[in-house]
């Protein structure tokens, strides 16, 4: 056995385990490539007796950086006593509206968090009693360290992981409570309820359930939620709180989707209108005024800052907006000083500035490449490449849902963006590149973080409940593995 120290906190591990499996899950760097050392996010500083250099290491990594002690957490190994250093800053966080929410019948008397289960970030909010909000904070979702996607932690769980990823997130929320009450002068035990939502395989890891019916065909979830457990069932650091976690329409259209179709009240509306909810799962909603049609779209983590050369989270040293001015490109990031990355929101104005000033062609070919941004900040053709396929599969959803419905964009009277990349996203330059077709650029608005407001309406009214249970067990979800227009669209739409 050997000590490892990390972040000053002292741990037994095995003789040459991979640095990665030392770290406490609320100081795992991310790793969209799942720990396969390709992606060489998972950068920490570690000093002690190591393994040497992998070559993985050695094409991911700089002779500066080797020589100051970076390595990859899931190629560097413990063969001795050693000591780890960790950056871990919680991305920005966005709800949308910040005034009191209405509170006609909590489900509690002293205070109630809702918390969203994203698969990238968490998301939470506290409240009191009427309707006050208190607090709200936000963090990486732990589990990344087991792969940016759903399917990596799925996979993970069908290998034995599962309780470990479910720790890993009851942690998460843990630590996102304990900050919240911290900020409104309560104890962490203090709230008698919460409400969290999530896609259904984050639902699934959170209550430990085995996620093999979302593995395989028929991909039919055997537990849909829209039930009631405790505190203490998920071991949570208030164990007598009743936590209600909302139905999930179907095995990948999740509890999110629902929580935000009430925020949005989409299906409270005379018309037609569609809902996407852009995360690393592209949720898709369309109401026609009678029916509601959903589809879920694999859109990769790209527009959460993941699996980019220079990609990070919405953060302080993030690039979020980019603007051209007399000809160059010119960016502001988050929290001032130097540019250390680019996020979601960053890279969409970038590819639509390239594109305007003819860096970028309506291919996705770059000249130059890789193309500035700010600073050292840059994107390569790559980086272009995983947006296409990520912008592709959102845009041929939104096409397939309506023509699926007989209608053209022409019919559809708003588009509603919702999600934490959705709070910063510049409408015109997402119609610039196709992310969202031109002709809905004029009728669309943004909704922050929806999935999240939703599940705090449900926290302040116990009698949206039932309502929010029915809209998801009447929705109608499309198959877009099955769909020739799908796929016909998804060619069609990689082109900017």
């Amino acid at each position: 056995m050997v000590t490892v120290t990390v972040n000053g906190t002292a741990c037994r591990a095995e003789t040459g385990a991979r640095l990665m499996d030392c770290l406490p899950a609320h100081a795992a760097p991310e790793t969209p490539c799942g720990g396969a050392g390709r992606c060489g996010k998972c950068r920490v500083v570690a000093r002690g007796v190591l393994s040497e250099p992998s070559p993985e290491e050695l094409r991911a990594l700089s002779a500066e950086e080797l020589a100051r002690g970076v390595r990859l957490a899931c190629c560097a190994r413990a063969l001795g006593d050693c000591e780890v250093l960790t950056g871990t800053n919680a991305p920005a966080f966005i709800l949308g509206e910040s005034e009191a929410l209405p509170a006609p019948a909590p489900m509690f008397r002293r205070a109630g968090a809702a918390v969203d289960i994203g698969t990238t970030t968490l998301a939470a909010c506290l409240y009191g009693p009427d309707g006050t909000l208190l607090a709200q904070a936000g963090k990486m979702n732990p589990q990344r360290r087991w792969g940016a996607d759903v399917i990596s932690r799925i996979e993970a769980s069908r290998k034995g992981e599962g309780e470990e990823l479910a720790r890993a997130v009851r942690e998460g929320i843990n630590e996102l409570l304990a900050e919240l009450c911290a900020a409104a002068g309560l104890s962490a035990d203090v709230p008698d309820a919460l409400v969290i939502t999530g896609n259904t395989a984050m639902l699934y890891l959170l209550t430990g359930s085995d996620p093999d019916c979302l593995a395989h065909a028929p991909f039919e979830a055997d537990r849909l939620f829209g039930e009631t457990l405790t505190g203490a069932d998920l071991g949570l650091c208030c164990p007598g709180a009743a936590v209600y976690l909302p139905r999930c329409v179907s095995a990948f259209v999740g509890a999110d989707t629902a929580t935000a179709l009430l925020a949005a009240g989409l299906t409270q509306r005379p018309g037609v209108h569609l809902l996407a909810d852009i995360g690393t799962n592209g949720e898709i909603a369309l109401w026609n005024g009678q029916q509601l049609s959903c589809c879920s779209t694999a859109a990769g983590p790209a527009f959460e800052g993941a699996g980019l050369s220079m990609g990070m989270p919405g953060r302080a040293g993030a690039v979020d907006h980019v603007t051209v001015e007399k000809g160059a490109l010119s960016a502001h990031v988050l929290g001032g000083g130097e540019a250390e990355g680019i996020c979601g929101s960053g890279v969409v104005d970038a590819l639509a500035c390239l594109l305007a000033t003819e860096v970028l062609d309506e291919s996705g070919l770059l000249d130059p490449e890789p193309a500035p941004v700010c600073g050292k900040v840059q994107l390569t053709q790559k980086d272009v490449r995983a947006v296409q396929l990520a912008k592709s599969a959102v845009a041929a959803g939104l096409v397939t849902l309506t023509q699926t419905a007989g209608l053209g964009f022409d019919r559809v009277e708003s588009l509603s963006i919702a999600g934490g990349f959705g709070s910063y996203l510049d409408v015109k330059n997402a119609g610039a590149i196709g992310l969202i077709p031109q002709e809905l650029v004029p009728r669309t608005r943004i909704l922050g973080n929806a999935a999240l407001r939703g599940a705090a309406m449900l926290l302040l009214d116990d009698g949206l409940h039932a309502p929010c249970e029915e809209t998801a067990r009447r929705a109608e979800t499309i198959d877009l593995a099955s769909s020739k227009v799908f796929f016909s669209a998804y060619t069609d739409c990689m082109f900017f």
